[in-house]
């Protein structure tokens, strides 16, 4: 149970930060119940296989995230409810890039890929079969890594899912893979060179790394996110949550796509940044349509997104993070704000021999 000496210094955290306390949502709630001594931590006994241990999951608040493997501690949920707006989420993406699966330049001879952080892989451009991607390389082993076995059991095949925790050494040969893809991995890496370091090495010469990062933050160019209302507070739980489980959430602010691409010896680094539109505010049809889904991807699952970073990270009580939500879903249905996110993809070469 947290103490009120610990509290008390979170809170105050929280007044530094600039993230408003609970009472700005509602009135103060229970203190953290019982309940609290399943948030985090370790899984102490350990277990002799694999297969058993990553299905352990860890319950919060009846919400199920991965088992703690090595360094990977994921804030977002893996249930079913999560994956569905992450399922919503991949075709909010598809549409922001004009349905491109990719876009570093590809060679239609490519013979393997991997996709790191695959997710339910209908979230992936890679390891979705309803894609084209399969049906343009034909020829080529796609291999879709997580470190939750939420992937389905029929797929193609040309088409492998690997339990693989990527913030540890990688388990495939030097010099094997023609193109690594990443996407949204904001938050759970705890070293980005390294990360890039890895995927250097698994690629041939001449082949291709790409990486797809968002902000966290809700933004607008009209000043009507307020600053005391729940959109301008959304990016603040991930941005200070993640100072403090170590894990970055400012990867587009801080350029690190690029930086650690550079620092692993990739060349030919080319970028693009987009604007993700969120409700149905926009005028222009293709603008308004994303944003439409982008909405609905929020609203399947906000909490979801926000109870880890709320709860554990901050100490919010489950009746808190509740109001909170039902003041984001409020504003996102009045449509009186026009909030979007941006999104940076990079990708790069590693050097021909």
């Amino acid at each position: 149970m947290t103490s009120p000496d610990n509290s008390e210094s979170a809170r105050a955290a929280t007044d530094i930060s600039g993230l408003l306390p609970p009472e700005h949502w509602a009135e103060v709630a229970e203190e953290l119940g019982d309940t609290d001594s399943a948030l985090g931590g370790d899984n102490a006994e350990s277990t002799a296989s694999i297969t058993s241990s990553i299905l352990e999951y860890r319950s919060i608040n009846g919400r199920t995230y991965h088992h703690d493997i090595g360094n990977a501690q994921y804030w977002g949920t893996n249930d079913e409810k999560q994956n569905e707006s992450m399922d919503i989420n991949h075709h909010v993406l598809t549409l922001v890039l004009d349905r491109a699966l990719y876009l570093a330049p590809l060679s239609k001879d490519i013979k393997s890929s991997l996709d790191i952080g695959t997710g339910t892989a209908r979230t992936s451009p890679l390891t979705d079969f309803n894609s084209d991607f399969a049906d343009s390389f034909p020829n080529t082993q796609v291999i879709g890594t997580d470190v939750s076995p939420i992937q389905p059991g029929w797929i193609p095949p040309n088409l492998r899912f690997d339990i693989e925790d990527c913030t540890q050494e990688w388990t495939f040969a030097p010099n094997s893979q023609d193109y690594i893809h990443f996407r949204w991995l904001v938050g759970s890496i705890v070293d980005w060179d390294q990360l890039f370091k890895e995927a250097y090495r698994c690629l041939k010469p001449g082949g291709f790394i790409e990486s797809h990062e968002a902000l966290s933050r809700m933004d607008c160019d009209d000043g009507s996110i307020t600053e005391k209302s729940a959109m301008h507070q959304w990016g603040k739980f991930f941005v200070e949550g993640g100072k403090k489980i170590g894990r970055s959430f400012t990867i587009v602010e801080d350029g690190v796509q690029r930086s650690a691409m550079e620092k692993a010896g990739f060349v030919n680094l080319e970028e693009r940044d987009f604007k993700v539109p969120i409700g149905g505010w926009p005028k222009d049809p293709k603008m308004r349509e994303i944003g439409k889904y982008a909405q609905a991807t929020l609203e399947q699952d906000i909490e979801g997104y926000v109870l880890f970073m709320a709860n554990t990270v901050e100490g919010w009580t489950k009746a808190e993070v509740e109001v909170y939500i039902s003041m984001l879903r409020r504003e996102l249905r009045q449509g009186t704000m026009h909030p979007y996110y941006r999104q940076k993809v990079v990708w790069a070469q590693k050097p021909k021999e």
